[in-house]
């Protein structure tokens, strides 16, 4: 008897237990939510502002006035750009009319893997900027395509891209020199830059037969 009479009192005890759990699972999450709505506004804030940081690497403030971050164009995974996932361009504009795009690129025949680019190309089709974003070349030696860890701080060697019209360059000079083209590169250290070389020019060639598209005046 002294048994039976426990079992209901046991009961009510896990059920008060049980419930005590499912407020605090609730009100924990419900302070969780609140707080992620709370922050959220911050965490784009700062999302933004390092992705501009990263645009106005390859391309001057001077050259548009318009919101990058919003007039943008969703590519589908295109092959000349190297992406096997959907991607964004940015569309800038001076004065209502088209001045440049910043575009992903991905060199996927680097030393190590693929290699990320950012890519600035004017309207006229002459590149303004190249950028590495992400690669995981040899350090100290494959690493030199990135301008903070190139030796020659004057002129780095990214920087070769720039005011070149890749349309109207032989393809036999986008090689590096070592192999009869115009760009130069390290000794020893000659597969990272030929991925990258290969991949600008396809980019900048995919730019040119789509420019109508990809430089439309109206926003979409």
């Amino acid at each position: 008897m002294t048994k039976l009479a426990k079992s209901p009192s046991a009961m009510k005890m896990a059920a008060r237990t049980a419930i005590i759990l499912f407020l605090f699972v609730v009100i924990f999450t419900g302070l969780l939510s609140g707080a992620y709505l709370w922050t959220l506004p911050t965490i784009e804030a700062a999302a933004a502002e390092e992705k501009m940081k990263l645009i106005n690497e390859v391309l001057p403030r001077s050259s548009y006035d318009n919101d990058l971050l919003k007039d943008t164009l969703p590519l589908m995974p295109t092959a000349a750009l190297g992406q096997d996932d959907a991607s964004t361009v940015y569309r800038a504009r001076r004065n209502g009319q088209a001045s440049a795009l910043v575009f992903e690129a991905i060199a996927p025949d680097g030393y190590a893997g693929k290699i990320y680019l950012l890519i600035a190309l004017g309207a006229d089709g002459t590149l303004i900027g190249v950028r590495v974003t992400q690669h995981k070349e040899t350090p100290g030696l494959g690493d030199y395509i990135e301008p903070k860890k190139d030796k020659n701080k004057e002129r780095p060697w990214i920087t070769q891209f720039d005011g070149l019209v890749p349309v109207a360059i032989d393809v036999r000079e986008w090689k590096v020199k070592k192999d009869g083209g115009r760009f130069d590169s390290v000794a020893g250290a000659t597969v990272t830059p030929r991925a990258v070389i290969k991949a600008v020019r396809k980019a900048a060639l995919y730019v040119a037969e789509n420019h109508e598209q990809l430089f439309a005046t109206e926003k979409r």
